[in-house]
C-alpha cells in the first residue's frame, strides 16, 4: 500500500526518483533501523545505500531493496547514482535536510524538487501492522501506570519516580521511553513540559505523569494526573473540567473533522468554565514512528481526520502558582468513532 502511494507521489510531483535521508521515513519505507543510510526510490528501483557497518543488517531488514555499499561520502555517491540512471527530476526532503546536504546534492544534470512533508502524509494513515505495534506500546504505558500507583509516595522525588518508571517500561519490553518523561508535582504541574526534577513530592499535591514507551520503533504517549493526599477544592474542580473536556472529545471527534474542529470541541468545554486562557497547547497530535507527527489537532490545523490515523487527545489546564492537570489517551480513528489504545483509569485517584 505504501509504495502504491509513493508511485502516486512520483506522478503528483513530476519526479522520477526520490532521495530519502530522514531516519523515520527510511525505516518506514524499508524497515532498515541502522543509524546511517539513504534510500533512492523510483518506480522501478528501490535502493538502500549504506556503509560497510550495516550492509548485512540492511539485507536482512530490507529484503525488497537493493543494498548498495558506499565508499565515498554518501551524498556524492547518491549524486553519481542519480546521474548514472539518467534521472532528470529528483525529489528531496526540503524540510529535513541541511543547507550543506542540499548543496552536496545539487547537480547541473538533474533538477531537485522539494517534496517536504509528502512521505509524512503517507505515514499518517497507519497500516494494520503499525496499529498492532502501537497497541503494544500503549499496553506497556498502561501497565506502567499501574506500577506508578504502587510506588508513588510523599517524600519521593520526581526524579526517583521517573527512574523507576523508565526501568519498568524496559522490563515490560520497551526499547526506551518515547521522550523525556514528565513528572510534575504541586505548583510544577503548571509547567506543561515539566520534566522530572529533584523536587520532593508533598502530601496534598497533584502529580502529572506524561510518558510513553518505544516498542519496535513505534511510540505511545499517555498522561494521567493523580493526587497524593487530599488536593485542594480548586484542583479537584480543574481535574473534573479537564476530564469532561477529554471525554467530550473522545465521544465527538470523528472522521472528516479538521484539526481545528476537533480542538474546538475540547477547548470550548474548558473555556466555558473560565479556564480558556489556561489551555495553551493543542488538543493533540499524530503518533507513530515519531512522538509528534501529523495530523495535528489544533486551533490552526487544517488536517482532516481519516480512517486509521492515530492521534492523541490531551487537553489540560495550567494555573501558575497553583498547579495543573492534563489527561491524555492515544486513539485510533475508525469509521465508528475513536478507539482507545490506552485504557488506564481516568477517575481521580487519591493515594
Amino acid at each position: 500500500m505504501k509504495f502504491e502511494k509513493m508511485n502516486q507521489l512520483f506522478n503528483d510531483k513530476a519526479v522520477e526518483a526520490i532521495v530519502i535521508l530522514s531516519p523515520f521515513n527510511r525505516r518506514y519505507l524499508s524497515g532498515f533501523t541502522g543509524s546511517s543510510g539513504a534510500l533512492i526510490v523510483s518506480k522501478d528501483k528501490k535502493i538502500l545505500m549504506t556503509d560497510f557497518r550495516y550492509t548485512e543488517q540492511a539485507s536482512k531488514q530490507a529484503p525488497d531493496f537493493e543494498i548498495v555499499k558506499h565508499e565515498k561520502p554518501i551524498l556524492e555517491e547518491i549524486s553519481s547514482f542519480i546521474q548514472a540512471n539518467g534521472y532528470k527530476t529528483v525529489g528531496f526532503e526540503g524540510d529535513l535536510i541541511t543547507y550543506q546536504q542540499h548543496q552536496s546534492l545539487l547537480n547541473i544534470n538533474y533538477e531537485l524538487v522539494n517534496i517536504a512533508g509528502e512521505v509524512e502524509k503517507i505515514r499518517m494513515i497507519k497500516e494494520p501492522y503499525e496499529i498492532e505495534i502501537i497497541q503494544q506500546a500503549a499496553d506497556i504505558a498502561d501497565a506502567t501506570f499501574e506500577y506508578i500507583l504502587e510506588i508513588t509516595k510523599p517524600g519521593m522525588s520526581e526524579m526517583q519516580i521517573n527512574n523507576m518508571m523508565e526501568m519498568k517500561m524496559r522490563e515490560l519490553g520497551a526499547t526506551s521511553s518515547s521522550f523525556d518523561t514528565i513528572v510534575a508535582s504541586g505548583v510544577r504541574g503548571a509547567l506543561p513540559h515539566g520534566v522530572a526534577s529533584d523536587k520532593v513530592i508533598q502530601s496534598g499535591e497533584m502529580i502529572t505523569f506524561d510518558y510513553g514507551a518505544i516498542y519496535n520503533g513505534y511510540i505511545s504517549d499517555i498522561t494521567r494526573t493523580i493526587a497524593v493526599g487530599e488536593p485542594s477544592e480548586e484542583m479537584i474542580k480543574i481535574y473534573n473540567v479537564v476530564l469532561e473536556s477529554q471525554l467530550k472529545a473522545l465521544n465527538e471527534v470523528k472522521i472528516g473533522m479538521t484539526g481545528i474542529e476537533a480542538d474546538k470541541i475540547a477547548r470550548d468545554v474548558i473555556a466555558s468554565y473560565g479556564y480558556g486562557d489556561n489551555f495553551g497547547h493543542s488538543l493533540g497530535h499524530g503518533i507513530g514512528l515519531e512522538v509528534h507527527e501529523g495530523p495535528m489537532l489544533s486551533y490552526k490545523s487544517p488536517h482532516t481526520l481519516e480512517e486509521n490515523m492515530c492521534v492523541t487527545l490531551e487537553p489540560g489546564i495550567y494555573v501558575e502558582g497553583l498547579g495543573g492537570v492534563r489527561i491524555e489517551d492515544d486513539v485510533l480513528v475508525t469509521k465508528n468513532g475513536l478507539k482507545r489504545f490506552t485504557h488506564s483509569t481516568k477517575d481521580l485517584i487519591i493515594l
